[in-house]
This record gives C-alpha cells, structure tokens and sequence, in this order.
C-alpha cells in the first residue's frame, strides 16, 4: 500500500544562544512544528504552529530552511517537515499547548543535540548549526 504523505512546517527559533524546543506529550523533544492546514502556506503554518505550541510570535527568515524526510512505519505516512530560522518577536517566556505539548523551553545551544533522538532531527540540526556558522 502506498505510504500517506504528511508536510509539517516549523521553526527553529533562536535568541540569545537559545533554542525554543517542545516536549511533546509524548515524551519527545522538538522544534515547534504542525501540520499545514486547507490552502495555508509553508510560512502560514509554521507562524501559526510556533504560536500555538509555544505562545510566542516570531519571525522567519524564509531564506533560510531546513528539509528533512522520513517515513514512519507504523503509519505508514512519509513525512516531509520544512523548519525556517527565525527570532521571537517578544520577550515572552513560552507556555506549552494544552494537550499536545507539555512544556515549551528555550534549551542552550550546546544541549540541543542531546535532547534530540531521532536520526533526521539531528542531521537537521547538524545542517542548522552549519547555516549558523556560516552567518558569522
């Protein structure tokens, strides 16, 4: 049978040698990050996803975007999610979704890997600190 396709679109969101990153419910740790809805945009869907999950409005650099794909076997459902760099537009502290997200934290720089555990999202993040080096 065919595997379902699914896009996701987040944001890796950086201030002051931070990263905002969710705990799932589900005991994994991510970038905010959902699912494009009706005719919304990659850019719509990130914003509205990082807002939800996070409490804080942010702005992407479109220019800079991370893809990663995997296939999750269980569901058999090919997953393309697309992550923009971006800022927080406030000093807001984050506040996790009620339901989906137990809690919404700024994680250091250096600790970000560690709180990773799949493959593809450390080789996005991999591919981000590269993007960032070559900024300096």
């Amino acid at each position: 049978m065919e595997a379902k396709k699914e896009k996701c679109c987040g944001g890796i969101i950086l201030k002051d040698g931070r990263v905002l990153m969710v705990h799932q419910d589900n005991g994994v740790f991510a970038f905010p990050k959902g699912h494009v809805e009706g005719t919304e945009s990659e850019e719509q869907t990130a914003l509205r996803e990082i807002k939800e999950e996070t409490g804080i409005d942010v702005e992407l650099d479109l220019e800079k975007r991370i893809e990663l794909f995997y296939h999750i076997e269980e569901s058999n459902v090919d997953k393309t999610v697309v992550l923009f760099f971006g800022k927080p537009l406030s000093d807001l502290k984050p506040r996790a979704q009620e339901g989906e997200i137990s809690e919404a934290l700024w994680v250091k720089i250096q600790d970000v890997e560690e709180k990773l555990q799949f493959k593809e999202w450390k080789e996005a993040w991999k591919k981000a600190q590269e993007m960032m080096k070559e900024e300096k």
